[in-house]
């Protein structure tokens, strides 16, 4: 009876082991094929289709939904599960960046310069017409804050409903001549931190105290950089602000406080910083001649330890939540390579992904 009970625990957790590990769901933007591939267990399963212009795609989930946005301004809902479009809406001829919510969801716009509010169904509630492009949406408790890039503001909406409806927000607060020309932004605890092409130095707005203040952008010799182009992503851990100096080979590293702590040298020029989920490790990707590099920092010593090349230009990098990958899109030669980071090699090339560019993972086990 003992051996029977035994080998049924040993079974349960092999079955509850698997699972665990079974259910990341990849979702690769096919930037020039209006579709999104879909990778389950590291192999090409299907393709999603008609989602429009995917140039400049960007997914998102929100617990059992999918949301994405195309560069042609549409937001798009959908079944990550069946794979299956739910619904869509046009916002405008060319959207950035959005935000979801349990009630609402938020898209930035370039072209018809607003931001529009729709309920999760994609109907839209209210419109924010800003004369600007607009970037860096972020939510924080009943604010949704953004950038407008032709105006050099900051724009603090709050939801007089205080989140417990459908949204009513009304403009609270808008600081002006924050920098020239902010691009990209995100959030780390109250702070709204965001980048600018033609300032420099970096911008945080204290979303408590709604106070703001300038972070300047130290080189190692300790003068600033004179411009910072889009960063892609930072990355932020808990000892740790990566920042990608794009215009200088250099990854610029701040405490959790801004202060400057040092710059790591790199091979190019960096454009994306990805942090791993157990935050010990950097994957820094390069635009230009090291479009094919990756280069992986160790974020305890705060050196490069790894350098990956391939037969393409490199768009996008993804670490897996629950399992040794990183997930790298190598846009010229249609595939996607998987890096095994536990002894850091390549460990195998998903095919057919037609130009892929963003990839990003829906965890079944949530839903």
């Amino acid at each position: 009876m003992k051996i029977k009970t035994i080998l049924f625990g040993i079974a349960l957790s092999l079955s509850l082991y698997v699972n665990a590990y079974a259910f990341e769901k990849i979702f690769v933007v096919e930037r020039e094929s209006s579709s999104l591939a879909v990778i389950e267990d590291d192999l090409p399963r299907s393709h999603m289709e008609n989602m429009h212009n995917m140039n400049h795609g960007v997914v998102k989930f929100y617990g059992k939904d999918g949301y994405l946005i195309s560069r042609d301004g549409y937001i798009v809902k959908f079944d990550p599960i069946k794979e299956k479009k739910l619904a869509e809406y046009k916002t405008s001829k060319s959207a950035i960046g959005f935000v979801i919510n349990k009630y609402y969801v938020a898209v930035a716009n370039y072209d018809n310069k607003s931001v529009d509010i729709l309920d999760r169904n994609l109907k839209p509630i209210k419109a924010f017409v800003t004369n600007s492009r607009n970037v860096g949406i972020k939510i924080y408790k009943n604010y949704l804050v953004f950038s407008e890039m032709d105006n050099d503001k900051i724009m603090v909406l709050r939801d007089k409903n205080k989140g417990k409806k459908i949204p009513d927000f009304e403009v609270y607060k808008e600081f002006d001549n924050v920098g020239t020309m902010p691009f990209d932004a995100m959030i780390k605890g109250s702070n709204f931190i965001t980048g600018f092409f033609e300032s420099p130095f970096f911008g945080v707005l204290n979303l408590d105290t709604m106070k703001y203040r300038r972070i300047k952008i130290l080189l190692g010799n300790r003068k600033p950089v004179l411009k910072v182009p889009h960063f892609g992503f930072w990355s932020i851990s808990k000892k740790y602000v990566f920042l990608p100096a794009v215009g200088d080979n250099k990854v610029l590293v701040y405490d959790p406080k801004f202060n400057f702590v040092k710059n790591i040298k790199t091979e190019g020029l960096p454009v994306f910083t990805s942090l791993s989920p157990d935050q010990k490790y950097l994957a820094v990707t390069f635009s230009g001649k090291k479009f094919p590099v990756i280069q992986i920092i160790d974020t305890a010593t705060l050196k490069v330890i790894k350098r990956f090349e391939f037969d393409g230009k490199v768009l996008h990098v993804r670490w897996s939540n629950e399992k040794p990958k990183l997930y790298v899109s190598v846009n010229d030669t249609n595939k996607v390579a998987v890096i095994n980071t536990k002894k850091w090699y390549l460990s195998r090339e998903i095919f057919t992904i037609k130009k892929p560019s963003g990839i990003f993972i829906y965890e079944e086990a949530n839903k």
